[in-house]
Protein backbone atom coordinates (compact mmCIF):
# COMPACT_ATOMS: atom_id res chain seq x y z
CA UNK A 1 0.00 0.00 0.00
CA UNK A 2 0.82 3.69 -0.80
CA UNK A 3 1.58 5.84 2.65
CA UNK A 4 -1.47 7.93 1.36
CA UNK A 5 -3.51 4.92 1.71
CA UNK A 6 -1.71 3.81 4.73
CA UNK A 7 -2.17 7.43 6.60
CA UNK A 8 -5.62 7.57 5.38
CA UNK A 9 -6.67 3.83 7.07
CA UNK A 10 -4.71 5.29 10.34
CA UNK A 11 -6.67 8.19 10.54
CA UNK A 12 -9.99 6.33 9.68
CA UNK A 13 -9.09 4.11 13.30
CA UNK A 14 -8.31 7.40 15.18
CA UNK A 15 -11.60 9.25 14.09
CA UNK A 16 -13.50 7.76 17.06
CA UNK A 17 -11.29 9.15 19.28
CA UNK A 18 -11.23 13.16 18.34
CA UNK A 19 -12.35 14.20 21.34
CA UNK A 20 -9.57 12.62 23.20
CA UNK A 21 -7.11 13.61 20.71
CA UNK A 22 -8.54 17.10 20.86
CA UNK A 23 -8.26 16.45 24.90
CA UNK A 24 -4.31 15.52 23.95
CA UNK A 25 -3.47 19.18 22.05
CA UNK A 26 -4.96 21.08 25.13
CA UNK A 27 -2.61 18.75 27.02
CA UNK A 28 -0.02 19.39 24.92
CA UNK A 29 -0.61 23.36 24.75
CA UNK A 30 -0.52 22.99 28.74
CA UNK A 31 2.24 21.01 29.11
CA UNK A 32 4.55 23.16 26.43
CA UNK A 33 3.14 26.96 27.66
CA UNK A 34 4.32 25.74 31.58
CA UNK A 35 7.90 24.41 30.37
CA UNK A 36 7.71 27.62 27.93
CA UNK A 37 7.53 29.93 30.76
CA UNK A 38 10.47 28.56 32.92
CA UNK A 39 13.03 30.01 30.68
CA UNK A 40 11.49 33.46 30.75
CA UNK A 41 11.68 33.41 34.79
CA UNK A 42 15.28 32.45 34.68
CA UNK A 43 16.20 35.41 32.60
CA UNK A 44 13.80 37.60 34.68
CA UNK A 45 16.13 36.10 38.05
CA UNK A 46 19.61 36.77 36.59
CA UNK A 47 18.03 40.44 35.77
CA UNK A 48 17.42 40.55 39.76
CA UNK A 49 20.99 40.78 39.98
CA UNK A 50 22.43 43.94 39.15
CA UNK A 51 25.68 43.34 40.79
CA UNK A 52 27.29 43.07 44.48
CA UNK A 53 24.73 44.00 47.13
CA UNK A 54 22.04 44.44 44.05
CA UNK A 55 20.02 41.98 44.42
CA UNK A 56 16.42 41.69 44.18
CA UNK A 57 15.56 38.92 46.77
CA UNK A 58 11.93 39.53 47.03
CA UNK A 59 11.54 39.11 43.15
CA UNK A 60 13.74 36.07 42.93
CA UNK A 61 11.51 34.15 45.44
CA UNK A 62 8.14 34.96 43.56
CA UNK A 63 10.13 34.09 40.34
CA UNK A 64 10.99 30.67 42.10
CA UNK A 65 7.31 30.03 42.85
CA UNK A 66 6.32 30.64 39.51
CA UNK A 67 8.75 28.34 38.13
CA UNK A 68 8.02 25.87 40.67
CA UNK A 69 4.30 26.32 39.14
CA UNK A 70 4.77 26.25 35.98
CA UNK A 71 6.68 22.45 36.61
CA UNK A 72 3.99 21.12 38.24
CA UNK A 73 1.79 22.31 35.74
CA UNK A 74 3.92 20.95 33.53
CA UNK A 75 4.23 17.37 34.99
CA UNK A 76 0.21 17.15 35.35
CA UNK A 77 -0.19 17.67 31.95
CA UNK A 78 1.99 15.30 30.37
CA UNK A 79 0.79 12.63 32.95
CA UNK A 80 -2.63 12.87 31.89
CA UNK A 81 -1.70 13.21 28.12
CA UNK A 82 0.26 9.88 28.64
CA UNK A 83 -2.80 8.80 30.22
CA UNK A 84 -5.21 9.63 27.28
CA UNK A 85 -2.46 8.28 24.47
CA UNK A 86 -2.06 5.11 26.49
CA UNK A 87 -6.49 4.62 26.12
CA UNK A 88 -6.16 5.83 22.02
CA UNK A 89 -3.42 3.51 21.29
CA UNK A 90 -4.03 0.12 22.53
CA UNK A 91 -8.09 0.55 22.39
CA UNK A 92 -6.48 1.15 18.54
CA UNK A 93 -4.55 -1.78 18.47
CA UNK A 94 -7.51 -3.80 19.96
CA UNK A 95 -9.83 -2.95 16.97
CA UNK A 96 -6.77 -3.46 14.08
CA UNK A 97 -6.25 -6.96 15.35
CA UNK A 98 -10.24 -7.27 16.29
CA UNK A 99 -10.72 -6.47 12.67
CA UNK A 100 -7.83 -8.19 11.06
CA UNK A 101 -9.13 -11.42 12.94
CA UNK A 102 -12.72 -10.70 11.51
CA UNK A 103 -11.44 -10.41 7.93
CA UNK A 104 -9.40 -13.53 7.97
CA UNK A 105 -12.81 -15.14 8.90
CA UNK A 106 -14.41 -13.73 5.63
CA UNK A 107 -11.53 -14.09 3.10
CA UNK A 108 -11.56 -16.83 0.91
CA UNK A 109 -10.19 -20.26 1.31
CA UNK A 110 -8.30 -19.77 -1.97
CA UNK A 111 -6.18 -17.15 0.06
CA UNK A 112 -5.75 -18.77 3.70
CA UNK A 113 -4.03 -21.97 0.72
CA UNK A 114 -1.67 -19.41 -0.87
CA UNK A 115 0.08 -17.13 2.20
CA UNK A 116 1.67 -19.41 5.37
CA UNK A 117 -0.29 -19.47 8.10
CA UNK A 118 3.22 -18.04 9.85
CA UNK A 119 3.43 -15.16 7.79
CA UNK A 120 -0.59 -14.21 8.40
CA UNK A 121 -0.05 -14.36 12.01
CA UNK A 122 2.85 -12.06 12.13
CA UNK A 123 0.77 -9.69 10.57
CA UNK A 124 -2.12 -9.87 13.05
CA UNK A 125 0.56 -10.17 16.25
CA UNK A 126 3.93 -8.60 15.52
CA UNK A 127 2.93 -5.98 12.66
CA UNK A 128 0.07 -4.66 15.20
CA UNK A 129 2.22 -4.85 17.67
CA UNK A 130 5.14 -2.80 15.74
CA UNK A 131 2.35 -0.36 14.56
CA UNK A 132 1.00 0.25 18.12
CA UNK A 133 4.79 1.20 19.75
CA UNK A 134 4.91 3.71 16.90
CA UNK A 135 1.75 5.28 16.99
CA UNK A 136 2.43 5.67 21.14
CA UNK A 137 5.45 7.62 20.53
CA UNK A 138 4.26 9.97 17.28
CA UNK A 139 1.28 10.76 19.72
CA UNK A 140 3.45 11.08 23.23
CA UNK A 141 6.36 13.49 21.36
CA UNK A 142 4.92 14.29 17.78
CA UNK A 143 2.03 16.48 19.79
CA UNK A 144 4.43 18.52 22.17
CA UNK A 145 7.23 18.70 19.43
CA UNK A 146 5.63 20.77 17.16
CA UNK A 147 3.85 22.86 19.71
CA UNK A 148 6.78 23.68 21.42
CA UNK A 149 8.53 24.39 18.35
CA UNK A 150 5.86 26.42 17.23
CA UNK A 151 5.64 28.50 20.95
CA UNK A 152 9.21 28.88 20.87
CA UNK A 153 9.78 30.89 17.57
CA UNK A 154 6.56 33.02 18.61
CA UNK A 155 8.47 33.72 21.93
CA UNK A 156 11.37 34.96 20.24
CA UNK A 157 10.02 36.82 17.89
CA UNK A 158 8.27 38.33 20.48
CA UNK A 159 11.55 38.58 22.34
CA UNK A 160 13.98 39.73 19.72
CA UNK A 161 13.07 39.31 15.80
CA UNK A 162 16.58 39.21 15.22
CA UNK A 163 17.42 36.04 16.96
CA UNK A 164 14.48 34.67 15.48
CA UNK A 165 15.82 34.97 12.19
CA UNK A 166 19.02 33.04 12.73
CA UNK A 167 16.83 30.09 14.17
CA UNK A 168 14.38 30.33 11.18
CA UNK A 169 16.93 30.82 8.71
CA UNK A 170 19.06 27.22 9.65
CA UNK A 171 16.12 24.94 10.49
CA UNK A 172 15.20 24.41 7.19
CA UNK A 173 18.81 22.12 7.07
CA UNK A 174 17.18 19.92 9.78
CA UNK A 175 14.08 19.69 8.26
CA UNK A 176 15.55 18.72 4.79
CA UNK A 177 17.98 16.16 6.53
CA UNK A 178 15.35 14.46 8.23
CA UNK A 179 13.08 14.14 5.16
CA UNK A 180 15.74 12.88 3.29
CA UNK A 181 16.58 10.01 5.39
CA UNK A 182 13.31 9.32 6.05
CA UNK A 183 12.34 8.32 2.97
CA UNK A 184 14.77 5.78 2.54
CA UNK A 185 13.89 4.41 5.85
CA UNK A 186 10.68 3.80 5.13
CA UNK A 187 11.16 1.13 2.44
CA UNK A 188 14.15 -0.51 4.98
CA UNK A 189 11.71 -0.95 7.68
CA UNK A 190 9.33 -2.38 5.30
CA UNK A 191 11.42 -4.65 3.54
CA UNK A 192 12.44 -5.57 7.03
CA UNK A 193 8.71 -5.79 7.86
CA UNK A 194 8.28 -8.71 5.35
CA UNK A 195 11.56 -10.59 5.58
CA UNK A 196 10.44 -11.18 9.34
CA UNK A 197 7.40 -12.58 8.40
CA UNK A 198 8.54 -14.98 5.94
CA UNK A 199 11.09 -15.75 9.07
CA UNK A 200 8.07 -16.34 11.03
CA UNK A 201 6.28 -18.50 8.51
CA UNK A 202 9.05 -20.74 8.27
CA UNK A 203 9.95 -20.75 12.38
CA UNK A 204 5.87 -22.00 12.53
CA UNK A 205 5.96 -24.48 9.72
CA UNK A 206 9.46 -25.98 10.99
CA UNK A 207 8.30 -26.52 14.65
CA UNK A 208 4.87 -27.67 13.40
CA UNK A 209 6.18 -30.61 11.75
CA UNK A 210 9.14 -31.52 13.65
CA UNK A 211 8.80 -35.17 13.89
CA UNK A 212 8.55 -34.92 9.71
CA UNK A 213 12.11 -33.10 10.00
CA UNK A 214 13.50 -35.37 12.27
CA UNK A 215 12.49 -38.44 10.88
CA UNK A 216 14.21 -37.63 7.34
CA UNK A 217 17.18 -36.34 9.56
CA UNK A 218 16.58 -32.79 7.30
CA UNK A 219 17.66 -30.90 10.81
CA UNK A 220 20.84 -29.21 8.58
CA UNK A 221 18.90 -28.51 5.92
CA UNK A 222 16.49 -26.44 7.94
CA UNK A 223 18.76 -24.96 9.83
CA UNK A 224 20.77 -23.44 6.86
CA UNK A 225 17.76 -22.25 4.97
CA UNK A 226 17.19 -20.17 8.65
CA UNK A 227 20.83 -19.16 9.14
CA UNK A 228 19.97 -17.77 5.57
CA UNK A 229 16.86 -15.78 6.39
CA UNK A 230 18.52 -14.62 9.21
CA UNK A 231 21.08 -13.73 7.50
CA UNK A 232 18.52 -11.07 5.21
CA UNK A 233 16.93 -10.20 8.34
CA UNK A 234 20.41 -8.81 9.98
CA UNK A 235 20.93 -7.40 6.43
CA UNK A 236 17.67 -5.61 6.63
CA UNK A 237 17.70 -4.86 10.25
CA UNK A 238 21.23 -3.12 9.88
CA UNK A 239 20.53 -0.99 7.22
CA UNK A 240 17.27 0.38 8.65
CA UNK A 241 18.79 1.00 11.52
CA UNK A 242 22.06 2.73 9.93
CA UNK A 243 19.35 5.16 8.17
CA UNK A 244 17.06 5.97 11.56
CA UNK A 245 20.00 6.64 12.98
CA UNK A 246 21.98 8.61 11.03
CA UNK A 247 18.91 11.10 11.33
CA UNK A 248 19.49 12.09 14.73
CA UNK A 249 23.15 13.12 14.54
CA UNK A 250 22.81 15.05 11.75
CA UNK A 251 19.68 17.83 12.98
CA UNK A 252 22.11 17.35 16.43
CA UNK A 253 24.62 18.84 13.96
CA UNK A 254 21.71 21.50 12.52
CA UNK A 255 20.71 21.91 16.02
CA UNK A 256 23.92 22.91 17.17
CA UNK A 257 24.57 25.61 14.32
CA UNK A 258 21.07 27.09 15.32
CA UNK A 259 22.53 27.30 19.01
CA UNK A 260 26.20 28.88 17.97
CA UNK A 261 24.38 31.34 15.68
CA UNK A 262 21.66 32.19 18.56
CA UNK A 263 24.92 32.83 21.04
CA UNK A 264 27.00 35.04 18.20
CA UNK A 265 23.45 36.96 17.17
CA UNK A 266 22.99 37.54 20.96
CA UNK A 267 26.13 38.35 22.12
CA UNK A 268 26.41 41.11 19.04
CA UNK A 269 23.23 42.63 19.89
CA UNK A 270 24.20 42.86 23.92
CA UNK A 271 27.25 44.64 23.22
CA UNK A 272 25.45 47.06 20.49
CA UNK A 273 22.62 47.96 23.06
CA UNK A 274 23.92 48.03 26.01
CA UNK A 275 23.18 51.59 27.85
CA UNK A 276 20.03 52.08 25.79
CA UNK A 277 16.50 51.75 25.96
CA UNK A 278 16.02 48.80 23.57
CA UNK A 279 18.89 47.03 25.69
CA UNK A 280 19.67 43.35 25.28
CA UNK A 281 20.27 42.04 28.69
CA UNK A 282 22.28 38.84 30.00
CA UNK A 283 19.01 37.61 31.31
CA UNK A 284 17.46 37.90 27.83
CA UNK A 285 20.50 36.50 26.33
CA UNK A 286 20.25 33.37 28.53
CA UNK A 287 16.52 33.10 28.06
CA UNK A 288 17.40 32.91 24.52
CA UNK A 289 19.29 30.66 24.88
CA UNK A 290 17.61 28.23 26.90
CA UNK A 291 14.49 28.81 24.40
CA UNK A 292 17.08 27.66 21.55
CA UNK A 293 17.57 23.91 23.92
CA UNK A 294 13.92 23.68 24.09
CA UNK A 295 13.83 24.86 19.83
CA UNK A 296 16.22 21.93 19.51
CA UNK A 297 15.73 19.32 21.81
CA UNK A 298 12.02 18.31 19.87
CA UNK A 299 13.39 18.04 16.59
CA UNK A 300 16.04 15.60 17.98
CA UNK A 301 12.86 13.61 19.53
CA UNK A 302 10.97 13.71 16.65
CA UNK A 303 13.95 12.58 14.25
CA UNK A 304 14.04 9.58 16.83
CA UNK A 305 10.44 9.03 16.96
CA UNK A 306 10.64 9.05 12.58
CA UNK A 307 12.62 5.86 12.87
CA UNK A 308 9.57 4.41 14.65
CA UNK A 309 6.64 5.99 12.95
CA UNK A 310 8.25 4.59 9.66
CA UNK A 311 8.26 1.20 10.69
CA UNK A 312 4.76 1.90 12.01
CA UNK A 313 3.67 2.82 8.99
CA UNK A 314 5.79 -0.12 6.77
CA UNK A 315 3.57 -2.93 9.53
CA UNK A 316 0.50 -0.66 9.30
CA UNK A 317 0.40 -1.14 5.41
CA UNK A 318 0.57 -5.07 5.50
CA UNK A 319 -2.59 -4.86 8.24
CA UNK A 320 -4.40 -2.76 5.96
CA UNK A 321 -2.91 -4.77 3.08
CA UNK A 322 -4.27 -7.64 4.22
CA UNK A 323 -7.29 -5.60 5.31
CA UNK A 324 -7.96 -4.86 1.68
CA UNK A 325 -7.99 -8.55 0.23
CA UNK A 326 -10.62 -9.32 -1.94
CA UNK A 327 -13.24 -10.83 0.75
CA UNK A 328 -15.89 -14.08 -0.53
CA UNK A 329 -18.93 -13.32 -2.27
CA UNK A 330 -21.13 -12.14 0.32
CA UNK A 331 -24.36 -14.09 1.44
CA UNK A 332 -26.41 -10.93 1.14
CA UNK A 333 -29.87 -11.65 -1.14
CA UNK A 334 -29.58 -15.27 -0.59
CA UNK A 335 -32.27 -17.71 1.36
CA UNK A 336 -31.68 -19.57 4.25
CA UNK A 337 -31.63 -23.16 3.54
CA UNK A 338 -33.67 -25.23 6.59
CA UNK A 339 -33.21 -28.81 7.26
CA UNK A 340 -32.72 -30.44 3.96
CA UNK A 341 -34.12 -33.36 2.40
CA UNK A 342 -30.62 -34.49 1.13
CA UNK A 343 -31.16 -34.23 -2.48
CA UNK A 344 -27.77 -32.91 -4.30
CA UNK A 345 -26.86 -32.84 -7.65
CA UNK A 346 -23.47 -31.56 -9.66
CA UNK A 347 -24.77 -30.31 -13.06
CA UNK A 348 -21.55 -29.94 -15.91
CA UNK A 349 -19.59 -28.78 -13.27
CA UNK A 350 -16.31 -27.66 -14.34
CA UNK A 351 -13.44 -26.04 -11.80
CA UNK A 352 -9.30 -24.96 -11.64
CA UNK A 353 -7.80 -23.92 -8.87
CA UNK A 354 -5.50 -21.62 -11.32
CA UNK A 355 -6.77 -20.45 -14.32
CA UNK A 356 -5.35 -22.29 -17.22
CA UNK A 357 -4.74 -25.80 -15.31
CA UNK A 358 -8.58 -27.32 -15.68
CA UNK A 359 -9.10 -30.00 -13.06
CA UNK A 360 -12.93 -30.72 -12.80
CA UNK A 361 -14.69 -30.67 -16.26
CA UNK A 362 -18.27 -31.17 -16.89
CA UNK A 363 -18.63 -33.23 -13.51
CA UNK A 364 -22.39 -34.61 -13.21
CA UNK A 365 -24.38 -36.70 -11.00
CA UNK A 366 -27.24 -36.37 -8.89
CA UNK A 367 -27.89 -38.13 -5.63
CA UNK A 368 -31.15 -38.75 -4.22
CA UNK A 369 -32.13 -38.25 -0.30
CA UNK A 370 -30.68 -40.44 1.82
CA UNK A 371 -28.36 -42.14 -0.98
CA UNK A 372 -25.10 -42.90 0.08
CA UNK A 373 -21.93 -42.38 -2.56
CA UNK A 374 -18.57 -42.74 -2.42
CA UNK A 375 -16.09 -41.16 -4.17
CA UNK A 376 -13.15 -42.90 -5.03
CA UNK A 377 -9.76 -42.50 -7.32
CA UNK A 378 -6.07 -42.19 -7.30
CA UNK A 379 -4.37 -39.04 -5.44
CA UNK A 380 -4.90 -35.38 -7.13
CA UNK A 381 -7.75 -36.88 -9.52
CA UNK A 382 -10.17 -34.44 -7.28
CA UNK A 383 -12.15 -36.14 -5.02
CA UNK A 384 -11.68 -33.30 -2.11
CA UNK A 385 -12.19 -31.04 -4.53
CA UNK A 386 -16.05 -31.86 -5.60
CA UNK A 387 -16.20 -31.76 -1.33
CA UNK A 388 -15.09 -28.94 -1.18
CA UNK A 389 -17.46 -27.63 -4.13
CA UNK A 390 -20.59 -29.27 -1.99
CA UNK A 391 -19.16 -27.00 1.16
CA UNK A 392 -18.77 -23.68 -1.02
CA UNK A 393 -15.26 -23.92 0.01
CA UNK A 394 -15.35 -22.76 -2.96
CA UNK A 395 -17.21 -22.04 -5.82
CA UNK A 396 -17.54 -24.06 -9.40
CA UNK A 397 -16.07 -21.67 -12.39
CA UNK A 398 -19.01 -23.43 -14.85
CA UNK A 399 -22.15 -25.74 -14.07
CA UNK A 400 -23.96 -25.07 -10.53
CA UNK A 401 -24.27 -27.16 -7.47
CA UNK A 402 -27.86 -27.73 -6.20
CA UNK A 403 -29.61 -28.88 -2.96
CA UNK A 404 -32.91 -29.59 -3.30
CA UNK A 405 -33.16 -28.34 -6.79
CA UNK A 406 -32.04 -24.75 -5.58
CA UNK A 407 -28.27 -23.58 -6.68
CA UNK A 408 -26.23 -23.55 -3.30
CA UNK A 409 -24.72 -19.85 -4.48
CA UNK A 410 -28.47 -18.83 -3.98
CA UNK A 411 -28.14 -20.07 0.06
CA UNK A 412 -26.26 -18.33 2.58
CA UNK A 413 -23.17 -20.61 3.25
CA UNK A 414 -23.93 -20.99 7.18
CA UNK A 415 -27.15 -22.63 6.52
CA UNK A 416 -25.81 -24.69 3.65
CA UNK A 417 -22.90 -26.26 6.16
CA UNK A 418 -24.94 -26.53 8.64
CA UNK A 419 -27.12 -29.16 7.13
CA UNK A 420 -23.26 -30.87 6.21
CA UNK A 421 -21.25 -32.78 8.98
CA UNK A 422 -17.87 -33.48 8.00
CA UNK A 423 -15.08 -35.64 9.37
CA UNK A 424 -11.80 -35.38 7.93
CA UNK A 425 -8.87 -36.82 7.72
CA UNK A 426 -6.76 -34.21 9.36
CA UNK A 427 -8.48 -34.06 12.89
CA UNK A 428 -8.92 -30.92 14.58
CA UNK A 429 -9.54 -30.33 18.23
CA UNK A 430 -9.81 -26.77 19.84
CA UNK A 431 -7.92 -26.63 23.23
CA UNK A 432 -10.55 -26.83 26.00
CA UNK A 433 -12.39 -29.39 27.76
CA UNK A 434 -13.40 -32.50 26.18
CA UNK A 435 -17.38 -31.83 26.61
CA UNK A 436 -16.48 -28.57 24.50
CA UNK A 437 -14.94 -30.45 21.58
CA UNK A 438 -17.78 -32.63 21.47
CA UNK A 439 -20.48 -30.32 21.69
CA UNK A 440 -18.66 -27.68 19.54
CA UNK A 441 -21.57 -28.08 16.53
CA UNK A 442 -24.56 -28.33 19.58
CA UNK A 443 -23.61 -26.69 22.47
CA UNK A 444 -27.04 -27.35 23.72
CA UNK A 445 -26.83 -30.72 23.25
CA UNK A 446 -27.29 -32.72 26.66
CA UNK A 447 -25.11 -34.95 29.05
CA UNK A 448 -27.06 -38.22 27.72
CA UNK A 449 -26.48 -37.29 23.75
CA UNK A 450 -23.26 -36.32 24.42
CA UNK A 451 -22.10 -39.82 25.95
CA UNK A 452 -24.21 -42.18 23.82
CA UNK A 453 -22.25 -40.45 20.67
CA UNK A 454 -19.19 -41.12 22.57
CA UNK A 455 -20.13 -44.74 23.62
CA UNK A 456 -21.23 -45.13 19.58
CA UNK A 457 -17.97 -44.43 18.19
CA UNK A 458 -16.18 -46.30 21.30
CA UNK A 459 -14.45 -43.24 22.61
CA UNK A 460 -16.84 -43.70 26.09
CA UNK A 461 -13.95 -45.85 27.48
CA UNK A 462 -10.38 -43.99 26.78
CA UNK A 463 -12.39 -40.41 27.88
CA UNK A 464 -13.27 -41.91 31.60
CA UNK A 465 -9.90 -42.79 31.92
CA UNK A 466 -8.61 -39.38 31.32
CA UNK A 467 -7.42 -37.21 34.96
CA UNK A 468 -10.96 -35.35 34.80
CA UNK A 469 -13.19 -37.47 32.30
CA UNK A 470 -15.27 -35.23 29.97
CA UNK A 471 -14.11 -32.20 32.01
CA UNK A 472 -10.27 -32.90 30.71
CA UNK A 473 -8.82 -30.38 28.72
CA UNK A 474 -6.87 -31.67 25.44
CA UNK A 475 -5.92 -30.10 22.56
CA UNK A 476 -1.89 -30.21 23.34
CA UNK A 477 0.63 -31.87 21.75
CA UNK A 478 0.58 -36.04 22.85
CA UNK A 479 -2.62 -35.20 24.95
CA UNK A 480 -4.24 -37.73 22.58
CA UNK A 481 -3.23 -40.32 20.33
CA UNK A 482 -4.48 -39.40 16.42
CA UNK A 483 -6.84 -42.26 16.28
CA UNK A 484 -8.80 -41.18 19.71
CA UNK A 485 -8.61 -37.26 18.02
CA UNK A 486 -10.62 -38.74 15.06
CA UNK A 487 -12.88 -40.77 17.38
CA UNK A 488 -13.81 -37.23 19.14
CA UNK A 489 -14.49 -35.73 15.74
CA UNK A 490 -16.59 -38.72 14.54
CA UNK A 491 -18.43 -38.06 18.03
CA UNK A 492 -18.58 -34.27 17.15
CA UNK A 493 -20.37 -35.08 14.11
CA UNK A 494 -23.18 -38.01 15.31
CA UNK A 495 -24.07 -35.26 18.31
CA UNK A 496 -25.08 -32.95 15.26
CA UNK A 497 -27.40 -35.45 13.71
CA UNK A 498 -27.08 -33.29 10.07
CA UNK A 499 -29.08 -34.41 7.41
CA UNK A 500 -26.40 -34.54 4.80
CA UNK A 501 -22.70 -36.21 5.88
CA UNK A 502 -19.52 -35.70 4.31
CA UNK A 503 -16.67 -38.42 5.04
CA UNK A 504 -13.01 -37.92 3.85
CA UNK A 505 -10.82 -40.65 4.64
CA UNK A 506 -12.77 -40.06 8.36
CA UNK A 507 -11.38 -43.60 9.75
CA UNK A 508 -7.80 -43.28 7.78
CA UNK A 509 -6.30 -43.34 12.17
CA UNK A 510 -7.94 -46.39 13.39
CA UNK A 511 -7.03 -49.53 13.81
CA UNK A 512 -8.70 -52.40 11.73
CA UNK A 513 -10.48 -53.56 14.43
CA UNK A 514 -11.88 -49.95 15.96
CA UNK A 515 -13.05 -49.33 12.42
CA UNK A 516 -15.26 -51.96 12.27
CA UNK A 517 -16.76 -50.88 15.75
CA UNK A 518 -16.85 -47.26 14.07
CA UNK A 519 -18.21 -48.17 10.71
CA UNK A 520 -21.35 -49.67 12.51
CA UNK A 521 -21.95 -46.73 14.24
CA UNK A 522 -21.92 -44.80 10.77
CA UNK A 523 -24.09 -47.19 9.31
CA UNK A 524 -26.61 -46.02 12.28
CA UNK A 525 -26.07 -42.17 11.36
CA UNK A 526 -25.96 -42.57 7.67
CA UNK A 527 -29.74 -44.59 7.98
CA UNK A 528 -31.83 -42.06 6.15
CA UNK A 529 -28.75 -39.28 5.51
CA UNK A 530 -27.35 -38.36 2.41
CA UNK A 531 -23.66 -39.29 2.48
CA UNK A 532 -20.68 -38.60 0.51
CA UNK A 533 -17.73 -40.75 1.54
CA UNK A 534 -13.84 -40.04 0.04
CA UNK A 535 -12.02 -43.28 0.84
CA UNK A 536 -8.68 -45.02 -0.14
CA UNK A 537 -9.36 -48.20 1.35
CA UNK A 538 -12.21 -49.95 -0.96
CA UNK A 539 -13.28 -52.45 1.74
CA UNK A 540 -15.79 -49.26 3.28
CA UNK A 541 -17.59 -48.52 0.67
CA UNK A 542 -18.69 -51.89 -0.37
CA UNK A 543 -22.08 -50.79 0.85
CA UNK A 544 -22.44 -47.32 -0.81
CA UNK A 545 -25.74 -47.34 -3.13
CA UNK A 546 -23.18 -45.41 -5.71
CA UNK A 547 -19.86 -45.28 -6.00
CA UNK A 548 -17.64 -42.44 -8.33
CA UNK A 549 -14.70 -43.45 -10.37
CA UNK A 550 -12.79 -40.42 -10.67
CA UNK A 551 -9.71 -40.15 -12.88
CA UNK A 552 -8.51 -36.63 -13.89
CA UNK A 553 -10.85 -34.76 -12.64
CA UNK A 554 -13.89 -36.89 -14.91
CA UNK A 555 -16.14 -39.62 -13.76
CA UNK A 556 -14.77 -42.47 -15.22
CA UNK A 557 -17.08 -45.71 -14.17
CA UNK A 558 -19.88 -45.74 -11.55
CA UNK A 559 -22.39 -47.77 -9.58
CA UNK A 560 -22.57 -50.49 -7.21
CA UNK A 561 -19.44 -52.54 -6.17
CA UNK A 562 -20.20 -55.43 -7.35
CA UNK A 563 -21.17 -53.64 -10.63
CA UNK A 564 -17.98 -51.95 -10.63
CA UNK A 565 -16.51 -55.26 -10.34
CA UNK A 566 -18.10 -57.19 -12.76
CA UNK A 567 -17.22 -54.77 -15.35
CA UNK A 568 -13.36 -55.79 -14.98
CA UNK A 569 -12.77 -51.83 -15.67
CA UNK A 570 -10.75 -48.67 -13.73
CA UNK A 571 -12.52 -49.54 -10.57
CA UNK A 572 -11.74 -53.71 -10.73
CA UNK A 573 -8.07 -52.77 -11.21
CA UNK A 574 -7.89 -50.71 -8.06
CA UNK A 575 -9.57 -52.81 -6.04
CA UNK A 576 -7.81 -55.97 -6.97
CA UNK A 577 -4.27 -53.82 -6.46
CA UNK A 578 -5.56 -53.55 -2.58
CA UNK A 579 -6.41 -57.29 -2.27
Amino acid sequence: MSKRETFRGILRYLKPYIPLLVLTILCALVSVAAQLAVPFFVGKAIDCCLGAGEVDFDEIFRIFYAIGGSIAAAFAAQYLMSLINNRIVYHVLAKVRTDTFQKLQRLPLKFLDAHPYGEVSSVVLTDAEQFADGLLLGFTQLFTGVVTILGVLVILFVLRWEVALVVVLVTPLSLFAARFISSRTYKTFRRQAQVRAEQTAFIDEAIGNLKVVKAFTHEDENAAFFAEQNEEYRKCALRAVFFSSTTNPVTRFVNSLVYAGVALAGALLAISTAGTAAAFTVGALTTCLSYCNQYTKPFNEITEVLAEFQNALACAGRIFALQNEEEQPSDEGCTELGRARGEVALSDVSFSYRPGQSLIEHFNVRVGAGKRVAIVGPTGCGKTTVINLLMRFYDVCGGSVSVDGVDVRAMTRASLRKNYGMVLQETWLKRATVRENLCMGRPDCTEEEMIAAAKAVHAHGFIRRLPKGYDTVIGGEGSLSEGQKQLLCVARVMICRPPMLILDEATSNIDTRTEHLVQDAFARLMEGRTCFIVAHRLSTIRNADLILVMKAGHIVEQGTHEELLQKGGFYAQLYNAQF
